[in-house]
This record gives structure tokens, sequence and C-alpha cells, in this order.
């Protein structure tokens, strides 16, 4: 290696065959190009080889072992993105008279069963990666949890691995991963058999909402719509036909643009649980803690810049990307109360849930999506984005033990 020179004088400058020994200005004047000087210098000019594959890998980069990837390291999970969603309950109007709710609250039973049944099924006959964490399993909670999962090595999903270096990877698979109570009295207004039956409906909410594969995969959420009360299942049926920052379906339903973002397996990881209590005269109150994992690869519009939204078209450079080995993941941790009126007292249909407050965050999606669907950020689509950086503060999108906060923000996450 050849140690850089000072810089050459300008032509303007005598030229160091024109000076005269003991000049003052002369620039080279004492200078000895010995080992010493070439040790000392603190810039080092690259190699020949290594400026000729600098400039050849600008527009068509190296690949690696396996198909091409934008890079062999973990991503850098200070970019993540992070939004965070509120809603509020409707006002549920009284009864003036006193209806015969058995036909009803049969019809509703019929359509929880056949949805869990459905789900069942897909679910056990789904594909099921092999694992590669050291973590234990664990089941589904049963009551809230007092520490965060442990650290995992980091590590770069793969569709063989989509679930390498999360600690997901160690909780139960699907609906396995909702927590029911322990015992289910009778509570208010309702029997011990009633009571059961209204968990069992909000279960099957949840799970036609975030684990159902049509629903994931853009497609129709009618047997949702089938399962909500009247007022609750207009309103996302117009937030699906319209959606925006005000009425956004995501805050209902976990569900992606085929597009953009494809499941890479039928496999959702799942830690949460079911509680419940009495509501007084009103009947009762469920509570939901519920986040959901999901593996994804990008669709084939994934990074194209959306029509108004602001954004760009990717660099010409990831054309190269192999997208069929490109994973990532979303986290989405919803907190949602469900009620139970007494149908007796109150203009609801027995069986069927009224959506309380509810909460949700949604790890790993673009803070300003508006599209109806949930929008994971891919490394290469990250790398592209444009607007201001996130501000809000760093989340463990993992760590269950604390609640989730009011507000709309968009923060990052210390792991994906």
């Amino acid at each position: 290696m050849v140690g850089i020179l000072p810089a050459v004088p300008t032509t303007d400058e005598p030229r160091p065959d024109d000076s005269v020994p003991g000049r003052p200005d002369d620039p080279f004047e004492g200078l000895v190009l010995d080992e010493e000087f070439v040790r000392s210098a603190t810039a080092k000019e690259a190699s020949g080889r290594a400026r000729m594959l600098t400039e050849r890998w600008k527009n068509d980069p190296p690949p690696e072992n396996g198909p091409w990837r934008p890079t062999t390291e973990v991503r850098p999970v200070t970019e993540i993105r992070r939004s965070r969603w509120r809603r509020r309950a409707r006002p549920v109007g009284r009864r003036p008279g006193r209806p015969h709710p058995v036909r009803n609250a049969l019809l509703v039973l019929g359509v929880v069963a056949a949805v869990l049944v459905g789900l069942v099924v897909t679910d056990r006959g789904g594909s099921k990666p092999p694992k590669s964490s050291a973590l234990p399993t664990v089941g589904a909670e049963t009551a809230p949890p007092s520490s965060a999962p442990p650290s995992v090595d980091p590590d770069v999903p793969t569709p063989e691995h989509p679930w390498a270096g999360s600690p997901a990877e160690a909780w139960p698979n699907g609906v396995d991963g909702i927590g029911l109570p322990t015992s289910m009295p009778a509570t208010g207004v309702f029997s011990a058999k009633q009571v059961a039956a209204n968990v069992e409906a909000v279960k099957a909410y949840l799970v036609a909402g975030n684990l159902d594969p049509q629903v994931l995969s853009g497609g129709s959420v009618q047997h949702v719509l089938d399962l909500m009360d009247g007022p609750d299942a207009e309103d996302l049926a117009a937030a699906l036909a319209h959606p925006s920052a005000e009425h956004d379906p995501t805050t209902w339903v976990s569900r992606f643009d085929p597009a953009r973002a494809v499941p890479v397996t039928d496999q959702v990881k799942v830690q949460g649980r079911i509680s419940f209590e009495g509501d007084g005269e009103r009947g009762m109150l469920v509570h939901t803690d519920v986040t959901y994992v999901y593996a994804l690869r990008p669709g084939p519009d994934a990074g194209k810049a959306v029509p108004g939204d602001g954004g760009t078209a990717l660099p010409a450079s990831w054309a190269q990307v192999d997208r069929s080995r490109v994973v990532d993941r979303e986290i989405v941790r919803r907190v949602q109360d469900f009620r139970f009126y007494d149908p007796k007292h109150y203009e609801v249909t027995p069986g069927k849930p009224r959506l309380g407050e509810g909460r949700s965050d949604f790890g790993n999606n673009r803070c300003d999506a508006h599209s109806g669907y949930l929008e994971p950020e891919f490394e290469f689509t990250r790398a592209a984005a444009t607007g201001p950086a996130p501000s809000g503060p760093a989340t463990d999108p993992y760590d269950r033990t604390k609640p989730l906060q009011d507000g709309e923000e968009c923060g990052t996450l210390t792991r994906s």
C-alpha cells in the first residue's frame, strides 16, 4: 500500500524542479519518502482490484452463499416503525319491551361453532416450519405476565425459519395461544352456561378477525361481520368500503393486501388471554389482550409508490432482490373490551358482543398507512422510505407486561 502524498502544488505555484534549495516556499523541502513516512500516512488508497469491484458492484451487487439478499446482517430494528390506535365504544340504547331471545342466541352459537371448527381444522392442517431457537415452548397465558420474553440470538428470518430471531417462535400457534378463564361461574345477569357462551363468542371473533387465512389475505370478512352486533358491523363495513385515518378497518381486523404482503406460512404465533367480570345490571364485560405475530414476504407491488401518499419507488438496484427469500414480521397487539348487555333491557342481539374501548399497536407497520390494510415495512422498503423519522419511544413489542397507552404516535421497536 502506498501512502497518500501531500497535495501537489497548483500550476500557479513553483514546481519542485524549479525551486532553489533552501527556498522557504519550497513545498518539498526536507521531505523524505522513506518507510516511516508511508507507515505514518493516516489515509490508505484502495487497491486496484478493490476499486474495480466497487465500480462493478454499484449497479450489480455480488451474490452471497444463497440467493442474493440486501444484507447478511440482522436488520437495524431502530428503523422499524409502530402505530397506535384507539377506538371508543358506541352508546347502547335501552329496550322498551321484552323480546324473546332464544332464536337469536341459538343462531349466534351456531355461527360461533362453525367459525371455530373451520379455523381449528385449517390451523391443524397447516405446514409447521422447523424450530430454530433454543427457547422452550410456552403455552397460552392464564394471567398477566410478570416479565418480557427472554432475548433470542439475532437472526434473519427465512421462508424455512420465519420465526428465527423472535421469541414468538416459542409461542403457540393460532387459537391455542388464546388463554381462557379457568372457571366461568354465573356473572351479572347471565348464568354459567351463558357466560361460557359469551366467552366463546368473543374468542370466535378474535380468531375470525386475526387468524382466518381468508381475512389475512385481504378476502371477504363477512363471517367476521356475522359475529358482530348490528351497529358495530355497520361501522366495520363502512370502514372497509371507505378506509381513512378516522375509520381504519385494521383497528378491527388483521388483513394484508396480497399485492404488497403475503403470509409465508398459514401459522400465526399468538400469545394472550381472555378474562371477564360482572358489569352490574347491564350484564358482563369481557377483556381481551392478545398479541399476534405474522410472518410475511413482499408481494409484487411491495415498495412501489402509492398514488397520493407521497412515497417514492424503489431504487433500481433493488430489482435484484429475490423476493421469495425476503421475510419480515409484523407484531400486532390488540387490547379490546367486549360488553354483553342484558337483552331484556338493552337493544342488543342476544349472544353477540358489543365492542367497548379498544387499543392496538402495530409493530413494523407504516405509520401513515390508511389503505384499509396492514402495511408491513420490508427492509428494502424501509431503505426507500420518505417522510419524518419516528419520534415516539422505543418499545419491545413482545413485552406484554405494560398496558397500551392512548394516542396515535410513531416510534421504534427494540426487536422484531
